[in-house]
């Protein structure tokens, strides 16, 4: 076939495609499906190949995700969950492309943070990205809120405590029990017909005033749509599962019971699911052992707890409670390697030389008896007393020495430092926090990290040297995405604005952003910058797809050591077991379609948990703060933008904002480049990262907002001054 004779085949591909996709408006077809369709020839398959991927490049027809192909008239219509953000306006993910499509408030017709719907998208200007409005709401995502009666002189109404639920809702009194004002309670949507009118609601719990014990905490779990108990049914068949130690059970398992080994928890933790030990081998390797809950012991596939705790995802771990993802009976007791009892365990013995490479190691269902139950600040204080006459403090200290080379070779490596500051409470009878404490990062709570993170990598390259013809038994990965290009880009003008001459590329490796954290390491930044880093980063998820751990530089990870607070972890457990003889390839495809399903619900139960443990601690701080109005702190500038200044206080990092029109010395303008506040005839500059004084004159806990004034320090306005003197100049 001469050239000619194969542009004519190929223009008549070009057309043939183009009216088949126009006749399927509103269908997708995969390249197979076009081919069998146009009848395509095995000897012209590689010019249809070709004409299918000029029209794709040229962009008159689009390749959707799965290898899929559309008109562009069918994209004009799609669905997807919209994500409302706090300033009001909104984005819908479209599930074909990936692409984010921009809805303004005006065109979100009721709509609400959440919920599944469809999308018309606009006519997209070159250049632009894609914008679109809410054609039809097809689920709510809720219909129950957490917010404060009000009561006017005509009507009732419920504010939302949820800032992205950004309507009040009308409430009559026949639907509102009763409720009296500043109440908080649940209300539920009973009719929204247009966004220009209110939703209307009806009152259908009373949680109580806000002062009252519990009321704050128990609205955050409301809020959230938490489960605060388990089901009887489910409680029921948890109290029936007994620990039976047969013979036939031990026999089948690595018997560890002479073995040292301890747990290494938190001082007020009740369920113990790892436990730790550690040998000094002839060789002058070590072998350490990591003995984790054997949690799909006790737990049956498909049975009632078992789907509760797939429903939960996760353990929640709130200020002044735990919400559990096991019943108490398995969590605190059969589960829980308590000491001086035998327990039923996982264990991976891990062989590690000198240098901290793993060598060798074994994973075997094993039974263990643990020898203590020591709590961080115990093993730190036989860290740092060498005389220490502890009966374990030789293993410890060996542990400890351990830790070290696996920390500096994970660091070495690529590994992200972002350990960020956190805090807890000191709560009275009443629930009300009395003491704000910042919480120390020990050297024993690194030591078992480092354990914990070496077992959960070494478990999944023993999964993945499992091959079936080729492929990879399914499985569940822990992975991280590399940030994308806008999140790197405003880091990288926050940097900037810092006053920090780093550059980062759009190929950005783990490394590159610990370059960051080294240099900005011990400085007054320090605490802001590993902030924004931390929201330049994706959010870690649970997948069937390993695409590796971006902060970690792993390019392997899964989640093994903790199946009494995490699903995932549970179900590594369960295909551990299972994977020990061959399976089928039926079976592989069964467990890759149940892992998708199991993956994307933990994910979405850890986000969350992790929203409302950030809520709860949110509403203590305000609580706490609360109590000093007119009181003085030293805090640090987090955010900077037209209407105010924000400060979070050190070191209880508490949040709140200067308003601009509390900066009445001055006319400031907002320098939006270096996030900075400069008065217009002073010179006067507050800059993102300056340290500061501010007077606490507002508290909101309604809304939980927290205003502040600055406390003009004259030696400070100097101070200030001089560096902005400096950045201006280049000299710094």
């Amino acid at each position: 076939m001469n050239t000619k004779e194969k542009g004519k085949i190929k223009t008549k591909f070009l057309e043939d495609i183009s009216k088949f996709l126009k006749r399927g408006t509103n269908r997708s077809f995969s390249r197979k499906e076009i081919s069998h369709a146009l009848s395509v020839r095995k000897s012209d398959y590689h010019l249809f190949k070709e004409a299918l991927n000029e029209l794709s490049k040229s962009k008159k027809i689009i390749r959707i995700k799965g290898g899929k192909y559309v008109v562009g008239a069918s994209l004009r219509i799609t669905q997807g969950i919209i994500q409302i953000t706090r300033k009001g306006f909104a984005f819908v993910t479209d599930e074909r492309t990936g692409e984010d499509i921009f809805v303004s408030q005006q065109n979100l017709n009721t709509a609400l943070d959440g919920d599944m719907v469809e999308i018309q998208l606009f006519a997209v200007s070159r250049g632009k990205s894609k914008e679109g409005q809410v054609s039809r709401i097809i689920s709510r995502a809720n219909i129950e809120f957490v917010g404060t009666y009000h009561k006017s002189e005509y009507y009732g109404f419920v504010v939302p405590d949820n800032p992205k639920i950004y309507r009040d809702f009308l409430v009559t009194d026949s639907n509102a029990m009763n409720a009296k004002e500043g109440q908080k309670v649940v209300v539920e949507l009973r009719k929204w017909e247009a966004l220009q009118l209110n939703p209307e609601g009806r009152i259908i719990e009373i949680i109580g005033f806000p002062d009252e014990p519990g009321v704050d905490i128990s609205s955050v779990v409301k809020g959230f749509g938490l489960p605060l108990k388990f089901s009887s049914k489910v409680e029921n068949e948890a109290s029936k599962i007994r620990m039976i130690l047969s013979h036939e059970e031990i026999d089948k398992r690595l018997d560890l019971r002479e073995k040292i080994v301890f747990t290494i928890d938190p001082e007020k933790a009740k369920d113990f699911d790892d436990a730790v030990s550690l040998d000094l081998l002839e060789s002058g390797n070590y072998q350490l052992g990591v003995h984790i809950a054997d949690v799909s012991h006790f737990v049956p596939k498909n049975s009632l707890v078992d789907k509760e705790a797939m429903e939960r995802g996760t353990s929640i771990y709130l200020v002044d409670r735990v919400i559990p993802m096991l019943p108490e009976h398995l969590s605190n007791e059969l589960c829980s390697l308590q000491p001086f009892q035998d327990r039923l365990t996982f264990s991976c013995m891990m062989e590690i030389n000198p240098e901290g490479e793993v060598k060798r190691y074994e994973i075997k269902k094993s039974i263990i008896n643990s020898k203590r139950r020591y709590n961080y600040a115990e093993v730190q204080a036989i860290i740092d007393n060498a005389n220490s006459n502890d009966l374990n403090s030789e293993i410890i200290n060996k542990m400890h020495h351990l830790s070290r080379i696996l920390r500096r070779n994970r660091f070495q490596q690529g590994s992200i430092d972002f350990d960020t500051p956190e805090v807890k409470f000191k709560l009275n009878e009443h629930g009300f926090p009395t003491k704000i404490i910042p919480v120390q990062r020990l050297q024993s709570m690194e030591m078992i990290e480092e354990f914990m993170l070496l077992a959960n990598k070494t478990v999944t390259k023993h999964i993945i040297k499992m091959h079936s013809k080729g492929r990879a038994y399914p499985f569940i990965y822990r992975v991280h995405e590399k940030p994308d290009s806008e999140k790197l880009q405003k880091f990288q003008t926050v940097l900037n604005a810092l006053g920090y001459q780093i550059k980062m590329t759009k190929t950005v490796t783990p490394g590159a952003f610990q370059s960051v954290m080294d240099q900005i390491k011990g400085s007054k930044d320090e605490i802001l910058v590993k902030e924004v880093a931390l929201r330049t980063m994706m959010k870690a998820s649970y997948s069937p797809k390993n695409i590796g751990h971006f902060g970690l530089a792993f390019g392997d990870y899964t989640h093994f050591t903790s199946p009494i607070r995490r699903y995932p972890d549970l179900i590594v457990h369960r295909l551990l077991k299972e994977y020990e003889s061959p399976i089928n390839h039926k079976r592989q495809k069964d467990l890759k379609k149940v892992l998708k399903k199991i993956c994307d619900l933990a994910s979405q139960r850890e986000r969350t948990a992790l929203d409302a443990e950030r809520q709860s601690i949110k509403v203590k701080q305000v609580e706490w703060i609360s109590q000093h109005l007119g009181d003085e702190f030293e805090g640090i500038i987090s955010g900077v933008a037209s209407f105010g200044i924000f400060v979070e206080t050190i070191p209880y990092l508490i949040e709140g904002m200067v308003s601009v029109t509390d900066l009445m010395d001055d006319y400031y303008i907002y320098e939006e480049k270096t996030y900075s506040m400069i008065g217009r005839d002073s010179g006067q500059t507050f800059r993102l990262g300056d340290s500061v004084r501010v007077k606490v004159i507002k508290v909101d806990r309604e809304q939980n907002r927290v205003d502040f004034i600055l406390v003009k320090d004259e030696n400070q306005l100097e101070e200030n001054f001089a560096d902005e003197t400096r950045f201006q100049s280049g000299t710094e």
